[in-house]
């Protein structure tokens, strides 16, 4: 691999697999739940992912790798079919999050194109993949074009609402509920764990810190600017929402955001919908390059076939093991019925995340000196991340 990412591209890619199409569905979701009270619950999620990013943050400058999930496991239980499954259930929660993108961009483009639905899912996964298996500067620099047009679809919105900025300065103290009001903290805690998933994909990116010019600095900083941007996004739109739309209008709408641009512009809703064809079609492409570098460090790592480590000469990229990245995303989005399934990929992420928190305590615990020059958190982080993770993960299956 090729040390080539700079804090920027870290940070491109790592607001690109965050930020995703999502944000422009689950606005309206949040607003049906708590009302003009649904930005605090985008806080309260950034904040509960913040303490799995710093164990992230740690246990990735401690062991800059591919595949860095099941790394991490590893050093910590040394059970290398412990650390082999990890790996496979990231590349599993990929594969299935892309496939289901996929289908959402062919939906978006049957709009504008007139061809059937499976044409298109193969036409968009083939080119994205090609794009994919190109060195890591370039397809993250692609794909790091198409985050700031996806942002920017965001920031339209804001843009929009500063032209009548009145209600949101005036109607501020409905933002926070009454201290007794028990009906609303309960649904402000009820949309935190669906503001959760809007920020799951962040801890992607310690699987490209092997091509990170300096991962040790460049690695915490990203996870960190990545969480902060995307949660002041998240909770400025949300709260431009809440207050341009009625919060139950806002949540019977199937495109809340395009909504919420019209009624604040008087324009048609063909501008979000094109940029929300970007925002799908960028998830695509950095789902595409994380499986890619995770089956490569897995085979790097003995858990897979030898041949799935190697890289091209010209690109520097694992285009082998990417192109099974590319195949699975493929034959999932033509062949398998994806209903329900979606909701799969986030429980999956919750279960890594508190392997990953697991494997740090134990790491922690178990060594008499950390090592120098890594950032380090205290014990209650992980411990903390443990619990959180696995908590939503009961809510969630009992909701």
């Amino acid at each position: 691999m090729i040390r080539s990412l700079t804090l920027t591209h870290a940070v491109l890619y790592g607001l690109g697999v965050t930020i995703g199409a999502g944000i422009y569905v689950l606005v309206g979701a949040a607003a049906g739940r708590s009302g003009m009270h649904a930005p605090l619950a985008f806080i309260a999620a950034a904040f509960v992912m913040g303490l799995t990013a710093a164990s992230f943050a740690e246990l990735g400058t401690r062991m800059p790798v591919a595949a860095s999930e099941a790394a991490y496991v590893q050093a910590a239980f040394n059970r290398k079919w412990l650390s082999g499954a990890v790996g496979l259930l990231v590349v599993g929660a990929a594969a299935i999050s892309g496939a289901t993108i996929s289908v959402g961009s062919a939906g978006y483009l049957g709009v504008f194109i007139p061809l059937p639905a499976s044409y298109i899912i193969a036409a968009v996964v083939v080119t994205m993949g090609a794009i994919a298996c190109l060195s890591a500067v370039q397809s993250i620099s692609f794909a790091g074009l198409m985050t700031v047009v996806e942002i920017g679809g965001l920031l339209l919105i804001v843009a929009a609402s500063l032209f009548d900025s009145g209600p949101l300065i005036s109607r501020l103290p409905e933002l926070w509920p009454a201290v007794d009001d028990l009906t609303a903290w309960t649904g402000v805690a009820q949309t935190t764990l669906l503001a959760v998933f809007a920020f799951i994909g962040f801890e992607h990116l310690v699987n490209i810190s092997e091509e990170m010019k300096n991962p040790r600095r460049t690695l915490p900083w990203a996870l960190f600017i990545t969480l902060a941007v995307t949660a002041v996004l998240y909770a400025s739109v949300a709260w431009i929402a809440v207050t341009a739309v009625p919060p139950a209008e806002l949540a019977r709408s199937s495109a809340p955001l395009a909504l919420v641009f019209q009624r604040l512009t008087g324009l048609p809703l063909h501008v979000l919908s094109a940029i929300a064809i970007v925002a799908t079609v960028n998830g695509i492409i950095v789902h595409m390059i994380m499986i890619g570098r995770v089956l490569y460090g897995l085979a790097g790592q003995g858990n897979l076939p030898s041949f799935l480590a190697t890289v091209n000469r010209r690109s520097g990229a694992p285009v082998i093991a990417t192109g099974f990245g590319i195949a699975a995303i493929l034959i999932l989005a033509l062949g398998v019925p994806l209903t329900g399934l979606a909701e799969w990929t986030s429980r999956l992420t919750l279960g890594i995340f508190a392997f990953v928190n697991l494997a740090l305590i134990r790491i922690k615990a178990t060594e008499a000196t950390p090592p120098s020059g890594v950032f380090l958190v205290p014990m209650w982080v992980p411990v903390v991340g443990l619990a959180t993770s696995i908590l939503l993960i009961l809510v969630d299956l009992h909701a």
